[in-house]
């Protein structure tokens, strides 16, 4: 069987894969909604998805190399000029360079029609969140029982009294979120809410605002961020106005930070130090 057949065909293969793998990694939800929610398509997790998508671009490098060399005389006959002599920057190669900065350069800048494409992405993401729900820190599922009252405010014994109305089986304080929702074959998430009944009609302590940025704070509402925070909104609003950057309640802080070229890192500087003012 003829070698440069199989390559020509697993180069073909291989990049319709990669543009599958794509699309599902564009619209996946956010890492920390999928991991809290169990999330899967066709029965594949994104990790899973991620996987294959690194390990489909290793097969797509090789098989393009081998394609490359079998066909070094057509492509080398691109990089020559009208007198047939050898030269990197053809009309054709420059052209083509061009191409690919523009797209590296508008992607990089922020500038339309990529972040188009970008925030249609975060579009299905955020949609994802809205569906699934947030947990309430990054990786959630990972911590024990006992780390999980210490980060929420649940007492322990709220927690055990929730998963055992619930009929969720669980070993001790030790066991993590995500043992436990595998044990009862459920998601990190339907644990949480179990775990919640008790307290769910306590009023909630007002977290303190964080010192970094956190997973998910780009895609808060304002408002919402003000609330769990308990902050008060409209200083807030002012102190990202006295910095030339308009904001909406409504507005999650990715939207406001790329309305005014700016990133949701920056804003929450600002939000940092007018939270801290006397």
């Amino acid at each position: 069987m003829p070698i440069r057949k199989i390559t020509s065909l697993t180069l073909l293969l291989s990049f319709v894969l990669l543009i599958l793998t794509s699309l599902v990694l564009y619209i996946v939800p956010e890492g920390r909604v999928a991991y809290w929610s169990d999330w899967r398509w066709l029965g594949l997790s994104k990790t899973q998805w991620g996987n294959l998508h690194i390990n489909l671009g290793w097969l797509f490098l090789a098989a393009g190399l081998l394609h490359l060399g079998y066909n070094w005389a057509a492509v080398s006959s691109y990089m020559k000029n009208q007198a047939k002599a050898q030269r990197i920057f053809t009309p054709a190669c420059t052209a083509a360079l061009l191409v690919n900065l523009v797209f590296i350069i508008g992607t990089l800048l922020y500038l339309p029609p990529f972040s188009t494409i970008l925030a249609f992405g975060h579009s299905f993401k955020a949609a994802a969140a809205k569906k699934y729900g947030e947990p309430p820190y990054g990786h959630a599922e990972l911590s024990s029982l006992r780390l999980f009252a210490q980060r929420t405010g649940l007492t322990p014994a709220a927690i055990k009294a929730g998963l055992t109305q619930a009929g969720i089986r669980f070993t001790g304080e030790d066991q993590t979120i995500l043992a436990i929702a595998q044990a009862n074959k459920i998601t990190p998430k339907a644990v949480y809410d179990a775990m919640q009944v008790e307290d769910r009609n306590q009023p909630k302590p007002v977290q303190p605002f964080p010192a970094a940025p956190f997973p998910g704070m780009g895609q808060m509402k304002l408002k919402d961020l003000c609330r769990q925070y308990g902050l008060d909104q409209q200083r807030i609003i002012e102190a990202l106005a006295a910095s030339d950057i308009k904001a909406a309640p409504e507005q999650s802080l990715r939207e406001i930070a790329a309305a005014h070229g700016s990133t949701p890192p920056i804003l929450f500087a600002i939000i940092h130090a007018a939270a801290n003012q006397p």
